[in-house]
C-alpha cells in the first residue's frame, strides 16, 4: 500500500559569489555527488532539476538573482532527515557558510503533497513565506516542528 501523501521540502541559499567563481567551486564540484546520493537514498521520490547541470542552480527564488533553490520530495521525514545528516550530504551542510550568506529568516520549509504531485518553485515560495510569517503550521513546517500528513 502506498502513502497518500509525500513530504516536499525547499531550501534556499543566498550565494556569496557567482556560481562560476572560485568561492563557489567546491559547492559546484560537489553537486553531482550530493544529488546522486539523494537519488539513490531510501525514501527519495523526486528533486527539482533545471536540465542545465547537476541540480537546479538555474532557478532563482523570489526573483532574486542571488537566491538559489533546492526542492525535493521524500516518502517521509525520517528518510529525508537520514539523507540530510548522512555521510555524503553532511560535510557540505557543515560548509554552507563558505558558499552562502547567513540568513536570519527561515531558509527551509516542509509540507505535505498528495502522492505523485510535484511542487513548483512558486509553490515553494508560498510555503516558505507562510513559514516566515506564521511560524510552523500544518501548511509549512520544519524538521524540528513536524506536522503529520493529512488523513
Amino acid at each position: 500500500m502506498s502513502a497518500a501523501y509525500e513530504l516536499a521540502q525547499v531550501n534556499i541559499g543566498r550565494m556569496r559569489a557567482p556560481l562560476d567563481s572560485p568561492v563557489m567551486k567546491d559547492f559546484m564540484d560537489g553537486l553531482a555527488e550530493v544529488n546522486a546520493a539523494a537519488d539513490a537514498h531510501e525514501g527519495f521520490v523526486w528533486r527539482l532539476a533545471d536540465g542545465e547541470g547537476e541540480g537546479a542552480t538555474a532557478f532563482r527564488f523570489w526573483g532574486d538573482e542571488w537566491l538559489i533553490v533546492n526542492m525535493s520530495v521524500w516518502e517521509n521525514p525520517e528518510t529525508f532527515r537520514a539523507y540530510v545528516y548522512g555521510a555524503v550530504h553532511r560535510p557540505y551542510l557543515q560548509r554552507r557558510r563558505e558558499w552562502f550568506e547567513h540568513l536570519k529568516e527561515a531558509i527551509t520549509a516542509l509540507w505535505w503533497v498528495p502522492a505523485g504531485e510535484r511542487p513548483t518553485v512558486q509553490d515553494a515560495e508560498k510555503r516558505l513565506t507562510m513559514l516566515r510569517e506564521k511560524g510552523p503550521t500544518a501548511d509549512a513546517f520544519t524538521l524540528k516542528d513536524l506536522f503529520a500528513a493529512p488523513q
